[in-house]
């Protein structure tokens, strides 16, 4: 095994262990239990499954990983954080290493199950005011969970739209009230307004928070006037502590809807209640009467704007850990440079590439993405239309270029794939490299061998059906050559 010092990539000789097997897995698995409570469980699973403690010897602790895809993500977000815990429990430690063997992938044997040791805690259920049923008639739209403030991306063009709802969620009813969100589509808004509520009723679980959409309340108008309960309707809403409406712009043109939100909405504030408004314009610019804007511009206005480029790209790499899979960084990147209208549009190129890789199995690329794009946001009357970006023109690639684009994807030098090392993280790259060569390219074994360190072609043969086989069974070996296949422009 070749581990690797970080910050760099250069391998490094193996320590020897000096714990025994049983050992090292205790210590393993202690180190692991101090990360786990410090990390999302998704995040946790998904970079620490399969993972090893394989050495211990003068401070150094080598840790193995079972993909070499994983390795940069450890050492860039997790290498100080697993160093902190293994100090905690051994002060002799002084570095963590870390080395790529793909032994490790679902072998109990030498890898310890960590979704055994930290199984999902289903969380109960609190009674409290999440769906919100106010004697008959009210029914507050159920809170999605999953929006939280503390999940939500900040970045210069919606800074002060969350920390105004920090506020808010501190203090309802004060400084901020009402507070008013506006914004394009698919920017935000609903995340903020629903992780506002979220927050207010993990502090206050009492709380009454009738979160619903203006249509919604139109409705509910439009029903008590046709059952004449509009005093129970009225008595109803004055109950409520903390009142979330979104788009607020689809009043317009209904006027008794517009005459009985302008009523509740003093009544609630008159009682120092919350209420909390989104709408796609600004308060001045909504086709709304005076009496209804000038109360909305009373209180806390706050915008939301288009992501910068930094911040959609927080926002992919979330999302990613979210649905618990790998995405090279670049092809992340490729997507925050290119799909700028909205998180939205973020999500959905995102939810194209997971359809890559878990119905496709197919690693997604940036030429991969860049052709679902193209598709995307081709204008249906010019079918040769490029939007935004151009989609690199395909050629077949050289022996030579598949080599680089294998020592990359797999992080050694195109000089250990083509020299005598046996190591695992090396000879798999060698034998990937090989097996492209021969049943994408054609390339006779003979030649293979050449370009390989003159090596015997009963050599190439050997690892070319060794790749065949092993695709039939693992995957995540299947979606990564297939990766690497697309990106050569080898395939589809």
């Amino acid at each position: 095994m070749n581990p690797v010092a970080a910050p760099t990539l250069a391998p490094a000789p193996v320590p020897v262990a000096v714990l025994p097997e049983r050992g090292l897995t205790d210590l393993w698995l202690q180190i692991l239990d101090q990360l786990a409570p410090k990390i999302a469980r998704s995040q946790f699973i998904t970079w620490f499954k399969d993972t090893a403690l394989l050495g211990k010897e003068e401070g150094k602790l080598v840790v193995g990983l079972p993909l070499p895809m994983t390795l940069h993500w450890h050492m860039e977000h997790y290498r100080d954080m697993t160093l902190e815990a293994a100090q905690a429990l051994d002060s002799t430690v002084t570095q963590i290493v870390y080395t790529v063997d793909v032994g490790l992938k679902d072998n109990r044997d030498r890898s310890p199950d960590i979704l055994e040791r930290f199984p999902e805690v289903k969380k109960r259920k609190v009674p409290g005011r999440s769906e919100v049923r106010m004697a008959e008639g009210i029914v507050s739209k159920i809170l999605n969970p999953n929006y939280m403030l503390e999940n939500f991306i900040v970045g210069s063009g919606n800074r002060l739209a969350q920390a105004a709802c920090q506020a808010v969620a501190r203090e309802p009813g004060g400084k901020y009230n009402p507070l008013f969100l506006y914004g394009g589509v698919g920017l935000g808004k609903t995340h903020l307004l629903q992780a506002t509520g979220n927050a207010i009723l993990r502090q206050m679980p009492r709380t009454a928070v009738v979160y619903t959409t203006s249509e919604d309340f139109t409705n509910q108008v439009v029903e008590a006037i046709g059952q004449k309960k509009m005093e129970q309707f009225r008595r109803r809403y004055r109950m409520v502590d903390v009142l979330i409406i979104d788009d607020v712009q689809f009043l317009a043109n209904k006027e008794r809807t517009q005459e009985e939100f302008f009523h509740t909405f003093n009544a609630l504030y008159e009682d120092r209640k919350q209420v909390i408004i989104s709408a796609d314009r600004p308060p001045s610019e909504l086709d709304l009467e005076d009496r209804l804007t000038s109360r909305f511009e009373r209180g806390m206005i706050a915008d939301i704007s288009t992501p910068d480029y930094e911040t959609r790209l927080a926002i992919l790499i979330e999302k990613v850990r979210e649905y618990e899979i790998f995405i090279d960084m670049t092809v992340l990147q490729f997507i925050a440079e290119h799909a700028k209208k909205n998180v939205r549009e973020l999500e959905g190129i995102l939810m194209q590439a997971v359809a890559l890789y878990e119905l496709e199995q197919r690693m997604p690329t940036v030429r991969s993405i860049a052709e679902i794009m193209h598709k995307l946001n081709k204008d249906e009357n010019s079918k040769d239309q490029n939007v935004g970006f151009q989609t690199p023109q395909k050629r077949r690639p050289t022996f030579q270029e598949v080599m680089e684009a294998v020592s990359k994807y797999y992080s050694v030098s195109v000089n250990e794939i083509v020299g005598a090392s046996r190591v695992r993280e090396i000879l798999l790259p060698r034998q990937i490299a090989m097996y492209i060569g021969r049943n994408r390219m054609g390339v006779s074994y003979v030649h293979i061998g050449e370009m390989f360190g003159n090596r015997d072609h009963t050599t190439v043969m050997s690892a070319v059906r060794k790749i065949e086989r092993v695709l039939q069974d693992d995957p995540q070996m299947l979606r990564e050559v297939r990766a690497l296949e697309q990106e050569l422009s080898l395939v589809e």
